[in-house]
């Protein structure tokens, strides 16, 4: 889960990861949803298809109702939706996929998709993506496939993890853009000889330092092995993972002190003032930017080469859109609908009430962009993998019981490390056994 524009953040995905840790089992939790309509799943009116939406703030609120509005003005097709508190909606997806569903619903690709689809709780789309397909990029079409290599998932939209920094602040103390990690830790040094804090860092939620890890990693030992740690397939005691936090503990020095206490809206505004450098964050973290021409100023660049083995063609990138529930009353009418929601008008549509992330279509309109959303934009659509954040990656029982603890261990405690990955790997083998 982002943090959603205006009012969600953080929190909201702290909250989220509790939810799913403690109901990662199906059937756990009260079922507080229900479909629209109630007893029956989705619709059986051919001309309404029911959507299940966690979409409750404002903004994505609003751009969504357009999207629908615009699908029934050319489907004839009406929208009725569903829309509960995002916490709420995604605390009991389990009981309310397995209960009555709506035809549709709004989630997440990867991992969080892949786990419903393979306990028969969504129904493929393969018919939608021969219509689709061609829309979006491969990197995209993975994430969109289950285990069984059938399409559930259509995304609409997405936004990188990146370094953001401020224009002004690179011009001033003449800094150049790293390339590889030299560059990035000789970087670093010079920030702070100059005084400022080379890289902002708020993880009081405990989520955005998984952020943090999952950038090292992939540049420490690529995309193949960072998914296989996070499907429990390969080991947190393997050398390769030691590697990648023996490359963080390097750059620990360099992120801003009392970091497990900081919120990272608070250390977003360290960046706004020009107090840190830079700050490794999705680019939700323009949110903090109210004022126009600081907003102008900021910019952003991928995550330094660690190993020129595999470069830096991996980007995080996580993607949200829809699932077809089980069994749709009105599978035709979902069908068509999933169609347009892949559709670069859809995500033109959306991202006119929401600017804040970019299109998952490669062939979406960047014209209206900013400068931002257009870089950001052709960094995923050109990016070779794309990954979705450890939350997302992984088990969410795993994750809220385990990495996040385990994380902030770490950053407290780096010289624990092998003791804390030993403990990783056991509680690992035991989550994932289940």
């Amino acid at each position: 889960m982002r943090p959603i524009p205006a009012t969600a953040g953080g929190p909201a995905r702290r909250t989220v990861l509790r939810g799913l840790g403690g109901a990662a089992a199906l059937g756990a939790g009260i079922p507080l949803l229900s479909a629209c309509g109630g007893s029956t799943s989705g619709s059986s009116d051919p001309n309404t298809v029911t959507l299940g939406s966690g979409a409750s703030d404002a903004v994505p609120k609003k751009a969504f109702a357009d999207v629908y509005a615009e699908f029934t003005q050319r489907s004839g097709v009406k929208v009725r939706v569903n829309t509960k508190d995002h916490n709420t909606f995604q605390e009991q997806i389990n009981a309310y996929l397995q209960g009555t569903p709506d035809d549709v619903f709004g989630w997440f690709a990867g991992y969080r998709m892949q786990f419903f689809a393979s306990k028969g709780l969504a129904t493929p789309v393969d018919d939608a993506w021969k219509k689709i397909g061609a829309n979006f990029p491969s990197a995209m079409q993975d994430l969109s496939k289950g285990e069984d290599g059938k399409y559930y998932f259509v995304p609409i939209y997405t936004y990188p993890w990146a370094i953001f920094y401020r224009k002004s602040v690179f011009r001033k103390h003449g800094y150049e853009v790293p390339a590889t990690w030299a560059e990035f830790i000789a970087l670093c040094k010079r920030m702070q000889k100059d005084g400022l804090v080379p890289i902002a860092f708020g993880d009081k939620d405990k989520w955005p330092a998984l952020g943090t890890f999952d950038q090292i990693n992939v540049r420490t030992n690529g995309y193949d092995f960072h998914m296989a740690l996070m499907r429990g397939e390969a080991s947190w005691t393997d050398a390769r993972t030691r590697a990648a936090f023996d490359n963080w503990t390097e750059i620990l020095p360099y992120h801003q002190e009392g970091s497990v206490g900081r919120l990272w809206q608070d250390a977003a505004q360290t960046l706004v003032s020009k107090k840190a450098g830079m700050y490794l964050l999705g680019m939700f973290v323009g949110q903090q930017f109210t004022d126009k021409e600081d907003l102008a100023d900021l910019d952003f660049f991928p995550f330094p080469e660690i190993d020129p083995s595999y470069g830096q063609d991996t980007v995080e990138a996580p993607t949200d859109g829809f699932m077809l529930s089980k069994n749709p009353k009105n599978h035709a009418g979902a069908v068509k609908l999933m169609q347009f929601l892949g559709s670069p008008q859809a995500e033109e549509t959306y991202l006119k009430a929401d600017p804040s992330v970019v299109a998952a279509s490669a062939k979406a309109d960047t014209s209206a962009y900013s400068a931002l959303q257009k870089k950001g934009f052709e960094m995923v659509s050109n990016a070779k993998h794309l990954t979705q954040f450890m939350d997302r990656d992984s088990r969410p029982d795993f994750i809220s019981t385990v990495m996040l603890p385990g994380i902030q261990k770490f950053i407290r405690d780096p010289k624990g490390i092998d003791g804390l990955l030993s403990s990783i790997e056991r509680q690992k083998k035991t989550i994932f056994a289940s």
